[in-house]
């Protein structure tokens, strides 16, 4: 087992800290200047290290927390500690991978997806859209859809930015992978306008929900068509 200890990790991390790479990610809500790519390669050298990763987690540290969360066991975490982390985890790309690469894959996720739901507070309750999402697109049995189309519909124009996004998400989930509701999804788009105007580089989708949605279809037939 490699014996690397946090100590050394955090002078690793430190020395990789690049001023140029930080000023891009403080502009998108982010603390850090090491390059992902960079902190990858580290992860892969390590394996998994859930007792380094509970150990850099309490570090505090942004670019140590994002290694945790690549060579940690995410079903070793208990819910409770899951909860704390996300509680913990302010900007935006720690918040992302905490749900995406540990969240997700721990058997506490649907339990979370329901709290962070109704939570008050906007980053947690961004979690908690962003797990619908991904039960949208990949198991929505037993989804209410319609019923988070209303709550769409009546929250999603006021929430605050992080909030508004992964609810526009979800609500072009919804249409992208579901025709019945895809009118619906469309229309809710169109009358909110939220991210309409969103400034989307060449050869991108745009996040406007109604233009998301229907590219999506436009590609997932011509898939099928290809295909057959």
């Amino acid at each position: 087992m490699d014996g690397t200890t946090v100590a050394e990790l955090m002078a690793e991390l430190a020395a990789l800290d690049d001023p140029k790479v930080r000023a891009v990610n403080e502009r998108h809500g982010d603390d850090h200047g090491v390059n992902l790519g960079a902190l990858r390669a580290i992860a892969k050298r390590l394996k998994v290290r859930h007792d380094l990763a509970v150990q850099l987690w309490a570090t505090g540290d942004s670019a140590a927390r994002l290694l945790a969360l690549l060579i940690c066991r995410p079903k070793e975490f208990t819910l409770g500690q899951l909860d704390a982390m996300a509680r913990e985890a302010r900007t935006p790309k720690i918040c992302d991978w905490l749900v995406n690469y540990v969240v997700k894959k721990s058997p506490h996720a649907e339990e979370l997806r329901v709290a962070w739901l109704a939570d008050t507070d906007p980053v947690i309750a961004s979690a908690g859209w962003a797990l619908t999402t991904d039960r949208v697109a990949r198991k929505p049995g037993g989804l209410d859809l319609a019923g988070l189309l209303d709550t769409i519909e009546t929250e999603m124009k006021d929430a605050p930015d992080r909030l508004e996004w992964a609810m526009n998400h979800c609500l072009a989930q919804i249409g992208i992978d579901h025709p019945g509701h895809r009118a619906r999804a469309i229309e809710i788009g169109e009358r909110l306008e939220v991210l309409k105007d969103y400034p989307t580089p060449p050869n991108c989708t745009s996040p406007f929900a109604p233009i998301w949605i229907s590219e999506m279809v436009r590609r997932k037939a011509a898939a099928t068509t290809t295909g057959g």
